[in-house]
């Protein structure tokens, strides 16, 4: 049995491994457009700010593929797959054959539209390598534009403040974080962060870049000018899915996939954030771009590939934030649609600084934002991954001090 495996992020890592465990013969081709050792993604916002060097991101040793008999085909992008003659092509121009076939290759900075993105030190916030460069660009740099204030943008510009320089963030919505939080927890947000000096602008975008060799200013869509040394386009990501035919293998925003991480393929998986699977909350098929659910992907995905039939139940959005003196988190169906049968519950305590909601669809927590005390968050994450009942009075889950063994009784 062959298997190729492209990306070697922690989706194709955990499948590779879980793979090896149940097929010791097999052969393993792990293909990656990195050449760096498998490392941790979540964590270069960190190396960003200074909190940890490089060498602490890795995950796996330099050992990883020859220890589990893998060959690694590194420092090279998929450019095709021909589902029908089980086929994936490289820019090399070298082909491997397959016989099953994991696509985990992740997700690509979502592109701006602005005049000037060709000059220097201008950013993206994806890769390590990008916050290599990132890093060399800091000694010369002072005044900081970053662009989106979703996950990226937030870490990239709590990280550049970190180092002291100036930084403006440009956001389209009312409070950073909109995708994950509601507008009280992101008013909270955005206060803190203008308390440590990060200056936001609403409702601008970026024009063009001015600058001769590298960036120097930015135009923006109200006729400001910003200056700006360095900038970083925040603006999320989107699935990687550019060589896959969609003439063969179904996708939407993400590639579509089964309960066992199957794609409309037979004998073709993907999983991570290229994959759309079902969201637990929401109860429709939705991309859940997070490290918990690749590494949950990737484990489902090997298991059916080497032969052990086995079901995903479906994906969770959750997220924790830390930053000075806010804690912040959030899991499932945070800001339900307006019109649906929804129940919301929430309070605020402005004195300790502590906001709680919960969004619930009937008898079941469905949704959570919590803003400081979030001690209890991972039992309410619980309560909407296990979809279970709540049998007591809703109203005493937004409780600090709830004993959550009374919904076990």
């Amino acid at each position: 049995m062959r298997y190729v495996i492209i990306g070697n992020g922690v989706a194709g890592i955990y499948a590779a491994e879980t793979i090896r465990h149940l097929d010791d013969s097999g052969e393993i081709i792990m293909i990656g457009d990195e050449t760096f050792a498998p490392y941790c993604r979540p964590m270069i916002s960190l190396v960003l700010e200074g909190a940890i060097s490089p060498g602490e991101l890795p995950i796996r040793n330099g050992g990883f593929y020859h220890a589990l008999n893998i060959t690694p085909i590194l420092g090279s992008r998929v450019t095709r797959i021909d589902a029908e003659n089980r086929s994936v092509f490289i820019r090399k121009g070298e082909k491997f054959q397959f016989d099953k076939l994991l696509i985990a290759s992740g997700a690509d900075p979502r592109p701006i539209r602005a005049d000037g993105l060709d000059l220097k030190n201008i950013f993206f916030m994806r890769t390590q390598s990008h916050v290599q460069e990132m890093l060399k660009a800091l000694p010369h740099a002072k005044n900081a534009l970053v662009l989106g204030g979703g996950l990226v943008g937030f870490k990239a510009a709590y990280g550049l403040m970190h180092q002291g320089l100036d930084v403006t963030m440009l956001i389209r919505s009312g409070h950073p974080l909109s995708m994950q939080v509601d507008e009280t927890a992101g008013k909270m947000i955005l206060d803190t962060l203008v308390k440590h000096d990060l200056k936001v602008r609403g409702g601008v975008e970026v024009m063009q870049f001015e600058g001769s060799e590298a960036v120097r200013s930015a135009r923006l869509s109200d006729g400001t000018q910003l200056p700006c040394d360095m900038v970083v386009v925040g603006k999320g990501v989107l699935p990687a899915l550019s060589f896959v035919p969609r003439d063969q293998i179904e996708a939407d925003l993400g590639i579509l996939v089964s309960s066992r991480m199957e794609t409309s393929v037979p004998g073709i998986f993907a999983a991570g954030d290229v994959a759309e699977s079902v969201d637990i909350a929401r109860k429709t098929r939705w991309v859940n771009a997070i490290w918990p659910e690749a590494v949950a992907q990737g484990r489902i995905a090997g298991m059916n590939m080497a032969g052990r039939p086995i079901d995903y139940k479906g994906s969770l959005g959750r997220n924790v934030i830390r930053m000075s003196d806010l804690d912040v988190m959030s899991g499932g169906l945070v800001n339900p649609p307006p019109d649906a049968p929804y129940e919301i519950l929430s309070h605020t305590d402005p004195g300790r600084n502590v906001y709680r909601k919960l969004v619930f669809q009937e008898d079941k927590l469905v949704g959570m934002a919590l803003v400081n005390a979030i001690e209890q968050g991972g039992v309410l994450l619980s309560l909407i991954q296990s979809e279970t009942c709540v049998r007591v009075a809703k109203e005493k889950l937004l409780e600090p001090s709830f004993n959550y063994k009374r919904l076990m009784a």
